[in-house]
C-alpha cells in the first residue's frame, strides 16, 4: 500500500490534534506501507528524511493560516505525481483542488473535514465562505469523509446527503505512567486561547469564586489571548500558564488537578478532552451537542457564566470520573483509532 497524509505542520508532533493522530498512526515495526507525512519546513530546525518508518516531504510554506491552502495544494499534487495510490487528508484547506486531482489520479482520498472549520469566529466572511465551498468539495470529491464526532456525521447527512465514517481520537498516550490519581485542589483548563473555545466565560466565572482553576494556552498568540491574560491574571486563584507540550508536565497537572474545565463550542471530537477523559477525573464541559456526543451525556455541562459559577460549588460531590474512563477506553485508544483508519484504505 502507498499512503500519502496531506494537511498537517508534520511529525514528530509539534502542533495540534492533527499532528497527535499521524503520530499514533505511525508504527516503527510496519514495513507493509509506503507512507508518506508531507511537513512543513517552516516549522523543523532538523529535516530528517525518515521519522517511525514514514518517509517525511518538507514543503516550503507555512501549514497553517493563510498559507495552508497552497500548502496542502502543493502536497497533494506532489502525491499524486509520485503515484501514491491512498491519500488521507486532514482539514480542508486545499480541497480546492481535488476536482483537477480527479482528472488525473485513481488515488483513494480519504478526507477528514475536521470541525465543520468555517463555522469558527476567529474567520472573517469572506474565510468562512471559502472553507464553506472547500468542505463542500471535499465531501463531493472524497471517496471516503472522516467525521471525528457523531453530530458531525449527522451534519455532513444533512447538508449533503452522504454518509461519513465516524472515527475520533485516542487519547491514552496522555497516561504515561501508572495512574496514581490525586487532588491538589484546582480546576484545570487546556485549549487554545479562542473565543469559540469561551475563555473569557470560564476566567470570569472563575474570577467570581474562591476556587483555583490553573488555565494552560498561547495566551500570547492573539490580540484576545493577551487581553485575557491582561485582565485575569492579578486574580490569586487564577494562574494563567503559557503553553506546554511536554507530555510529562501535563500527565502531572491532569492528574493532581480536582477537575477538568473544557469551554469548545465548535469543532468535534476534541483531543484535549478526550485525553483528559482517560484520567478518571469529573469534567465539566460546555453544552453542545459535539461534547455531549464525546461523553455520551454523562458529565456536568455548563451554558453561561452563572451556570458555571454553581457547578464549580457542586462539582465536588460529583463522581463520573470513572465513567469518563470507561468511555475513554471503549471508544479513544489509539489501537482503536489506528484499525480505523487503516480499513478505509485499499
Amino acid at each position: 500500500m502507498k499512503l500519502s497524509i496531506v494537511g498537517t505542520v508534520g511529525v514528530p508532533a509539534c502542533y495540534g490534534g492533527f499532528e497527535t493522530l499521524v503520530e499514533n498512526l505511525l508504527d516503527e515495526s510496519s514495513t507493509s506501507v509506503d507512507l508518506t507525512v508531507y511537513a512543513s519546513s517552516k516549522s523543523y530546525k532538523e529535516k530528517t528524511p525518515k521519522y517511525k518508518n514514514a518517509n517525511l516531504k518538507y514543503i516550503p510554506l507555512q501549514a497553517n493560516g493563510v498559507q495552508s491552502i497552497p500548502y496542502d495544494i502543493w502536497s497533494l499534487c506532489h502525491a499524486v505525481f509520485k503515484g501514491t495510490d491512498n491519500i488521507l487528508i486532514l482539514g480542508v484547506s486545499g480541497a480546492i483542488c481535488l476536482p483537477f486531482i480527479r482528472l488525473f489520479s485513481k488515488a483513494r482520498i480519504v478526507t477528514n473535514i475536521d470541525g465543520l472549520e468555517w463555522r469558527r469566529d476567529k474567520w472573517n466572511s469572506y474565510a468562512k465562505r471559502f472553507l464553506k465551498l472547500s468542505e463542500k468539495i471535499a465531501v463531493k470529491y472524497s471517496d471516503v469523509v472522516v467525521a471525528d464526532n457523531k453530530a458531525i456525521a449527522d451534519y455532513v447527512f444533512n447538508e449533503y446527503g452522504c454518509d461519513s465514517e465516524v472515527i475520533a481520537y485516542g487519547g491514552d498516550h496522555a497516561i504515561i505512567e501508572a495512574l496514581n490519581i490525586n487532588d491538589e485542589g484546582y480546576a484545570l483548563a487546556l485549549c487554545r486561547i479562542e473565543p469559540e473555545n469561551n475563555v473569557e466565560m470560564i476566567l470570569s466565572a472563575f474570577s467570581q469564586t474562591q476556587k483555583k482553576i490553573k488555565f494552560v494556552g498561547n495566551w500570547g498568540s492573539s490580540e484576545f489571548g493577551r487581553t485575557m491574560r491582561e485582565r485575569f491574571e492579578s486574580f490569586d486563584n487564577i494562574e494563567i500558564i503559557e503553553p506546554i507540550y511536554d507530555i510529562s508536565t501535563l500527565f502531572e497537572m491532569r492528574r493532581n488537578c480536582s477537575y477538568y474545565v473544557h469551554g469548545h463550542s465548535a469543532g468535534g471530537t476534541n483531543p484535549s478532552l478526550v485525553e483528559m477523559m482517560h484520567f478518571n477525573k469529573n469534567i465539566m464541559a460546555f453544552d453542545c451537542n459535539y461534547n455531549r456526543a464525546t461523553t455520551e451525556d454523562k458529565c456536568r455541562y455548563f451554558k453561561s457564566e452563572d451556570e458555571l459559577i454553581a457547578k464549580t460549588e457542586s462539582i465536588g460531590n460529583a463522581d463520573h470520573g470513572k465513567v469518563m474512563r470507561e468511555i475513554a477506553q471503549r471508544r479513544y485508544t489509539w489501537k482503536i483509532v489506528k484499525q480505523q483508519y487503516f480499513n478505509l484504505f485499499k
